[in-house]
Parts: C-alpha cells; structure tokens; sequence
C-alpha cells in the first residue's frame, strides 16, 4: 500500500517516510520545503535502499493533489505539512491559519473526490487546556490554546471529527505529540531547525556544536522538583513508528480516534541538560532567565490509551535521545545545508 505524506520532507516526516519504507509501505511524499530539505529523503532513500516518489509543492494546490492521486494508488494519508513555530504564529496568525487550515481542506476535499478517506493528522499537546491535572489523558479538556498555532491543531480536529460524525466511512486518527527530541540512529537524519531553535534539544545540541554561546532556561522557579518546567520527551524514531501503528489501525477502523503520543513520563529542562552533558561528555553552558509567557509547569502524557488500541509503546529512554541527538548534530555541524556529506 501507498501511503502520502504530506511534509514528508520534515522532522518526523522523513523518520516517519523510513519507518514506513521499513514496514514495508510505498511512500509518496508532498513538501513545498519552506522548512525542509529534500537531502532528508534522499538519506531516507539511501538508508533503505528503496525509493520515495516525490512532489514539490503546497498542499494547498489541489490541481497538484488531484495529480497525485491519479498517478499514485495511495491507501492512507499521513498529514504532517502545516508551520510550527508558536512564536512566529503570534506574528503571523493569518499566515498560519490561511497554511495550516486550507492544507488539510484542500486534502480533504481532494480526498473526498477520489473516495480515499484514510486520514492521520500530525495534532499536539498544545489542543490540552492549561487547567487540566496531570498526567493528560486524550478525555482532558482542549481548547483555551494560548497561541494560533495550537488554535490550527485544535481547529484542525474539530474539522476532521466533525467530518467523521457527518460520514461515516472516513476513517481519521488523531495524533497528539508531546516533545520529540532525538535523530535517527545513523546520525544521517535528524532536526534541522531554520534559523534560531524554537525546541530545546536543537537549542542544546547547537550550544553544544559552538554555533550558539548559551542555552537560555525559562524560569527556574516552578513548581517542579528543580524549579525548571517538565516535559514529556519522545524519541522521533518512537514517535515515527506510533505512525506506522496508526496506519494499521486507520486501514482497520472507521470514525476518528485520538491518540497521544508520548512517554508518559516528565522530564526537566535541568534533567535534560545535566543528562546530554553525562551521556555526551560535553558541555552546555546556560543561563537561568525570566519565564516565558504562556508556559505551564508540566505537562506529560498519560500514553495508556496507544498502547491499549495501536499496540504502541516507546522504547527508547532519555539518554537514548541525548545520545542520538548529538550523533547527529556532530555528524552534520551545519544541519543538511553545509555539512560534509552533503
């Protein structure tokens, strides 16, 4: 079965595009590559030794949709394309809206012509309300987002859950992801932020590769056992393969289930940092500053419910991700643009 991914060029997209290949799967990739690189799928391409078929272009393009539809027999649709960055959707909420909504009714729509109505949607922990008690269950309160990228996510679902009360053989999983940190493996793939990092493992990893003075820690006075804000860390690698479970599940099931992606357990900023310096024995200088706005003490996963309905678990641990983390950055100092196996 052909499965289209949509931002297959991306982060999780291009560990996701591998893992499929690994499983098995035909991968048809869409990327308009406004930040992406095309070098991740063909290091996809040579890790597997199998090939991807590739469009460049917007998702929004529903000539280009109808296209590839017509030219590749695709079986489930993985929508990961959409822009990311929270601060920047502060900036630019039109921006964001107009990208990250359109794409998926554009998809949709194109979906819906062709009779194909295998969907998973890249969501977020970001759809959670700040009020809820911990660990987050998917039955948690959403809504009350702080920012217009998790207003597209939060959107986003009610769309496609509306679509599958309204017709009932549209079969749609719902993925919300907590942090996924991490590379694969090989050093060959990993995150390769544009510009200033908005996550903090490439943060710490670029402090760690010189190309950065010091790793600026929001707050250090929360209500956590050192003072800095908890998170739920996945591997990418983890969190790619929960993707190829929701491909069986999608192909399986009709209607619209929601699925977090996570460890279920929470992690500090100063656990992380004191952990990438053990693992990698290298250093990463930082500095305690004043809290950002909108940001919560901890949030983690209550993960049950994956491994109940998609078979699903992570497998990889804290240094796991450290480790593969700056296998990556050292192997490629500049990310795919100017490192010495581009």
């Amino acid at each position: 079965m052909n499965i289209l991914v949509t931002g297959g060029a991306g982060y999780i997209g291009s560990h996701t595009c591998l893992e499929l290949l690994e499983s098995g799967y035909g991968v048809v990739v869409i990327d308009n590559l406004c930040n992406s690189n095309p070098k991740s799928l063909e290091r996809v391409e040579a890790l597997t030794g199998k090939k991807i078929t590739f469009y460049e272009g917007d998702v929004r393009d529903e000539a280009l949709l109808q296209r590839i539809f017509a030219e590749n027999q695709i079986g489930c649709c993985i929508h990961f394309a959409g822009l990311k960055a929270v601060g920047e959707s502060v900036a630019q909420p039109w921006r964001y809206y107009d990208n990250n909504l359109n794409s998926t009714l554009v998809l949709t729509k194109v979906m819906q012509q062709v009779g194909m109505k295998n969907l998973i949607f890249s969501s977020s922990a970001t759809v959670y309300s700040a009020d809820n008690e911990m660990p987050l269950s998917e039955t948690a309160k959403t809504g009350n987002c702080t920012n217009p990228y998790g207003w597209t996510k939060y959107m986003t679902e009610q769309i496609l859950s509306g679509m599958c009360t309204a017709e009932k053989d549209w079969s749609v999983c719902l993925l919300r992801y907590f942090n996924p940190i991490g590379a694969h493996k090989s050093g060959l793939i990993g995150e390769d932020p544009r510009g200033i990092p908005n996550n903090l493992m490439p943060y710490i990893t670029q402090v760690a590769i010189g190309r950065r003075e010091q790793l600026s820690v929001y707050g250090n006075d929360y209500d956590t056992p050192d003072g800095t804000g908890v998170r739920d860390y996945i591997h990418v690698v983890d969190l790619a393969k929960g993707h190829v479970a929701a491909v069986k599940y999608t192909t399986q099931h009709t209607g619209c289930e929601v699925f977090n992606l996570g460890t279920g357990v929470g992690y500090s900023v100063l656990d992380m940092v004191n952990t990438f310096q053990e693992i990698n024995n290298v250093a990463v200088p930082y500095q305690i500053v004043d809290r950002r706005p909108g940001d919560i003490a901890t949030c983690y996963a209550n993960p049950a419910k994956s491994a109940a309905l998609l078979g699903w678990k992570t497998q990889e641990t804290l240094a796991d991700m450290c480790r593969d983390a700056w296998n990556w950055q050292s192997k490629n100092p500049h990310g795919y643009s100017e490192d010495s196996q581009s």
